[in-house]
């Protein structure tokens, strides 16, 4: 029961239905706030306990100084939690092994249990092993149960032991997707109250759903857990960057095209820790699936969150996917009771402004390897042409002339070249080169929940296949949605056949290659690609594009929207310019462009306003946890434990809890840390966390082959995240890794000084090595160390293999705080120093005094670092709030709450 000290608790009456709310009109300066800020005050009122959450927090909120640096710590308590499959088993075994935890410490293991109401999706481990044929999809099932069988039964498991838990089986979609188009419910309705919808994820993309006034956000999966068991987030008031939208995008122009502009303005802005709010009268003429697609990118641009108001788009979408006409009204009136209705011509106190005219939108691409890098797609040929110099050897590279005037064709200049003859399994043959496109993938949930852009590409692939033009022989074409309403609006609308033709056959409702989940090459091209070296590309409808995440083959990664796709699977290579040179010749031979099978707005706009409907959205989800009759027939263990399977290379019980007691143990000073790693700026989560195929010469190839697990059997890291015996070995394993203590290599190698002269080692033998000596370990970084997805296990990895303490220029928001949920150290060198400046070879060992202030119930805010080679510098600390010095003091966030609970 909230304590109400500002008389705020009334009643809504809508229809027939009264609700309980907590109005924020009550609190002085309510009104100015921004929207998420509003969101956020009435999350206090609600929850108003006098101790964690006081009047004095509210006022915080209602008097916010929009110009102030964040300082005001606020517990946020979201209303539910959301996991995909890859980072909910991890989930899930921690729960289960927090409950033999609490056995062991005299408590109930019954009070580990959801608190709030936690929906897995499965959509993360279907991989597009076959693809190009109408089986496809059924032959891709098959193998995702043969390999995740493990995995399913233990998330059936936890379906039946943990109450207000609920999973969403493998074949119905994309986590975000389903989401939007399901879960979410924009106002909540619980325990006779009803009160804005909010969540936190364990996926960063889980902004996606800010598109529909839903404000949450990605968390690593260790602070999930801790909400899911009732612990609120702890977090800054933050500063809210307002972007103003005008105007409307011009015919020709898409929501990717409009993401990726976003993308690069913020990014290039700085809005990393904030919240960014869209207002002004663009944003109603922006649709819900823009909205949503924009959310969605929103990791990309590093907020917080990148949220819409409500307004009638936004009842217009929960309309057209089924919600019922009640929750539809409540929307309605409880946004405008509580100011939360979009005021087109508002200009809300913000902490920073941008404006944007959708109207100087152009056609855009983002790559070879980050998100904000947007191409101008007139200039993508040429871009390509200088950026693929970076991925070719350099005695290739020695003859070439430079890039001539810009008014040359592309594909018929000095650029690096390495013609290659691929025999194909029917004997006919065909030349690759640098820049072929070797995947084509319209995937991912920021792009395939959009149904314009959607539409717009099976249009594209309709009129390719009346010109008589399909994809070139060395394309690997997948079409992968993000639910099933995709598929039977292409269905009804007669376009699936015309995709087929051009190779883009579904082969699974997943994630896919946007997440690494690709498959292999064929056999014959990935042999040319290797054996020859090219610098071959992929362009897909994603999000993510960091570098060795598609594909082990493909240096080079394109974001473009799916009718792009469609168009480069054609064309087959990088150096053509798709603006000008032709994609192919029809069956007169004359030359087909981009322009000749592009579909007007209109008729895109037609074939969505005809084939889409409520109808759909119903049938997709009537029964949207029961799965298939491969769900269904899965055995289900029982009891309120989970009976460990010792043989098993999926799931095991992990050690985070072993030795615990109820008393915590003092905070210590680190002395004599050896390097496990030096790392440069922008290294992202996908470096550290183990992801993708698994290599069967590395530590966690070897472990499998040890454990009598075939290679073909192996799987990738992420379908293994309950076992983290693999996804130690994996951790700063990524193939495209440079550690510079070990200059020359790639991937997961250091240098081990526990031995004579450091011989360079793999990271996970080194690692092993040092703790068996007992010596800590530390990791120093560049600039935006952690960017990228929220994934726990790049915190988890650092921990398991002895790291105590990390020291980087700056940190993205998720991977420092997972940092600390796990119990090592986050440092930032002092402004303007490096470790290049600072002399550090990465060769020393490092000592941090003053660490032990944190045992006084305060937080340093440097603490010393001393070198065996005299260096010395303060590091400053960034356990940011109290609530996260309170975890690192107890070694951890899931050791907190289980002291936590277990008193209670």
């Amino acid at each position: 029961m909230s304590a109400n000290s500002f008389d705020a608790r009334s009643t809504l009456r809508v229809g027939d239905e009264s609700y309980e709310i907590f109005k924020l009109d009550k609190v002085e300066g309510s009104a100015r706030l921004p929207y998420s800020l509003k969101v956020l005050l009435e999350n206090l009122l609600r929850t108003e306990d006098g101790a964690n959450i006081t009047a004095d927090h509210i006022r915080a909120i209602g008097g916010w100084d929009s110009q102030a640096q964040p300082s005001q710590e606020i517990q946020f308590t979201p209303a539910r939690v959301i996991m995909q499959d890859f980072t909910g088993v991890p989930c899930v075994v921690d729960l289960a092994t927090m409950r033999e935890a609490v056995k062991e410490l005299g408590g109930d293991p019954a009070k580990i249990n959801p608190l709030a109401p936690a929906e897995l999706v499965i959509d993360h481990s279907v991989i597009a092993d076959k693809f190009g044929t109408k089986d496809a999809f059924g032959q891709n099932v098959e193998l995702e149960y043969g390999r995740n069988k493990e995995r399913y039964q233990f998330l059936r498991w936890g379906q039946t032991a943990f109450d207000e838990f609920k999973v969403v089986p493998p074949g119905t979609g994309i986590v975000h997707q389903v989401n939007i188009e399901h879960l979410a419910r924009t106002v909540m309705v619980r325990n006779g109250q009803a009160y804005p919808d909010t969540l936190v994820g364990t996926d960063s993309h889980t902004t996606m759903v800010n598109g529909l006034g839903v404000l949450g956000w990605g968390v690593g999966g260790i602070e999930a857990e801790a909400a899911m068991l009732g612990q609120p987030v702890s977090m800054l008031i933050p500063r809210v960057v307002g972007f103003k939208l005008t105007g409307e995008l011009t015919p020709g122009t898409t929501a990717t095209d409009l993401v990726l502009t976003i993308t690069e303005m913020l990014r290039k802005h700085g809005v990393v820790g904030k919240f960014v709010e869209f207002y002004g009268e663009g944003v109603a003429a922006t649709s819900l699936a823009n909205r949503a697609t924009i959310g969605n990118m929103s990791p990309e641009f590093g907020s917080t969150a990148a949220i819409f108001p409500i307004d009638d788009e936004t009842l217009n979408y929960l309309r057209l996917t089924g919600r019922d006409a009640q929750q539809v009204a409540l929307v309605e009136a409880y946004a405008k009771e509580q100011g939360l209705w979009l005021d087109p011509k508002a200009e809300p106190d913000f902490s920073e402004k941008l404006e944007l005219d959708l109207a100087t939108v152009v056609p855009s691409i983002a790559g070879p390897k980050r998100p904000q890098d947007r191409i101008v797609l007139a200039n993508a040929a040429q871009q390509f042409a200088q950026d693929v110099r970076n991925y070719v050897s350099d005695d290739e590279e020695a003859g070439k002339e430079s890039f001539p005037a810009s008014d040359a064709p592309a594909s018929s200049n000095g650029v690096p070249t390495k013609p290659t003859t691929v025999t194909a399994p029917d004997g006919s043959t065909y030349e690759i080169d640098h820049g072929a496109v070797t995947v084509a993938a319209i995937t991912s949930c920021t792009n395939t929940s959009n149904p314009y852009v959607m539409v717009a590409a099976a249009l594209v692939a309709k009129k390719a296949v009346e010109k008589g033009l399909t994809r070139k022989p060395w394309v690997k074409t997948t079409l992968a949605p993000g639910s099933k309403v995709v598929t039977d609006y292409f269905d009804k609308a007669g376009l699936t056949p015309y995709l087929d033709k051009v190779g883009f056959n579904l082969v699974g409702y997943g994630c896919t290659t946007c997440i690494g989940n690709s498959g292999p090459l064929p056999e014959e091209v990935s042999k040319a690609v290797n054996d020859n070296d090219l610098a071959v590309t992929s362009v897909l409808s994603g999000n993510r594009n960091f570098e060795g995440r598609i594909n082990p083959d493909v240096k080079m990664n394109y974001l473009a929207s799916p009718p792009l796709v469609v168009a480069y699977a054609i064309a087959g290579s990088m150096k053509v310019d798709i603006t000008k040179d032709a994609l192919g010749t029809d069956q007169d031979g004359r030359p087909v462009f981009l322009a000749d099978i592009w579909p007007s707005e209109a008729e895109v706009n037609d074939v969505v306003a005809n084939a889409i409907g409520e109808d759909m959205f119903n049938k997709s989800y009537q029964d949207v946890f029961a799965g298939d009759a491969q769900w269904q027939a899965l055995p289900i263990p029982t009891g309120n434990t989970f009976e460990w399977d010792s043989e098993s290379t999926y799931v095991r019980k992990p050690p985070y809890f072993e030795g615990m007691t109820m008393e915590t143990t003092p905070v210590e000073d680190i002395t004599g840390a050896r390097v496990l790693a030096k790392l440069g700026d922008s290294v992202t989560t996908d470096h550290i966390s183990p992801a993708g195929a698994i290599k069967a010469d590395t530590p966690a190839g070897k472990y499998l082959t040890e454990h009598g697990i075939e290679r073909r059997d192996f799987n990738s890291y992420g379908s293994r995240r309950g076992n983290h015996e693999v996804m130690i070995r994996g951790t700063f394993a990524n193939i495209r890794l440079r550690n510079q203590i070990a200059p020359g290599t790639e991937g997961g190698y250091t240098r081990d000084f526990t031995q004579a002269d450091g011989p360079v080692s793999f990271i996970y033998d080194a690692s092993q090595n040092y703790q068996a000596a007992g010596t800590p370990l530390a990791i120093l970084a560049g600039k935006e160390y952690g960017s990228g997805s929220s994934r726990d296990w790049a915190a988890k990895g650092t921990a398991l293999l002895g790291v105590k303490a990390v020291i980087a220029e700056s940190y993205e928001r998720i991977h420092r705080s997972n940092l600390i949920g796990m119990g090592v150290l986050p440092l930032q060198f002092p402004e303007g120093q490096n470790a290049e400046t600072l002399g550090l070879t990465g060769e020393e060992a490092f000592s941090f005094a003053g660490v032990t202030e944190l045992n006084n119930g305060t937080t340093p805010r440097t603490v010393k670092v001393t070198t065996d080679t005299g260096v010395e510098f303060d590091a400053v600390v960034r356990i940011d709030t109290p609530g996260e010095a309170d975890y690192y003091r107890n070694g951890g966030i899931l050791q907190y709450v289980l002291r936590s609970l277990i008193r209670s």
